[in-house]
């Protein structure tokens, strides 16, 4: 039987909560057979609000559920509330927020797509080998700078979905482009760290 005990819930509530954060970034697509002007004119004046506001509120939900993640692992460690479930969702919801994250950026034309698959592409790589070596009874725990490419992300998804307010008042310095180039560069060296460190577990494993 699953275990839905508290941290498993604020998990699966990260999950869920990834739509209502694509809603805010992404304009809702206006089909042409709508015709009724009271709908057309909604949708307008709505897409119309979410391009003005939707990024400041869709960054505080990152925020939000970025910052979740470390509540329901502590409170699952101090509690003794581990589960397989909370094991096995907990990376799917940090990967699928951020993912969610970059493909929106993208779509807004405010990402290049090398910057999203080097980050996208990097999780791909870890999570596989991780699993493969789960699967021979190896745990890799998280590395220093596995932590570090984490935050940097953050950061620099943040201050994209937000056009680098409030930087944006007082200088013409793109932050939030600079941000961007940093994490992807530290996403690029966590690839390499993780790989370094690991890669005679992976050899002994192949064999």
């Amino acid at each position: 039987m699953i275990k839905m005990n508290l941290p498993n819930k604020i998990t699966l509530s990260r999950i869920f909560m990834v739509p209502v954060f694509m809603l805010f970034v992404i304009p809702i697509p206006i089909p042409v057979w709508i015709t009724d002007i009271k709908v057309l004119r909604f949708l307008e004046r709505f897409n119309d609000f979410m391009d003005a506001y939707g990024g400041y509120i869709a960054a505080g939900i990152f925020i939000i559920l970025a910052s979740t993640d470390a509540v329901d692992g502590y409170i699952a460690r101090k509690h003794e509330m581990i589960t397989k479930m909370g094991i096995f969702l907990d990376p799917i919801a940090d990967k699928l927020l951020v993912t969610a994250a970059l493909i929106a950026l993208l779509g807004r034309g405010e990402l290049t797509g090398w910057a999203a698959m080097i980050i996208i592409g990097r999780e791909f790589i870890v999570t596989g080998l991780r699993l493969v070596l789960a699967g021979e009874g190896v745990v890799v725990a998280a590395s220093k700078w596995g932590k570090i490419k984490t935050v940097s992300q953050m950061v620099a998804i943040v201050l994209s979905l937000v056009k680098n307010y409030p930087f944006n008042i007082w200088t013409d310095f793109q932050f939030d482009w600079w941000a961007m180039l940093i994490a992807v560069l530290i996403t690029v060296y966590s690839l390499y760290d993780y790989l370094k460190k690991n890669i005679h577990i992976i050899v002994n494993n192949a064999k």
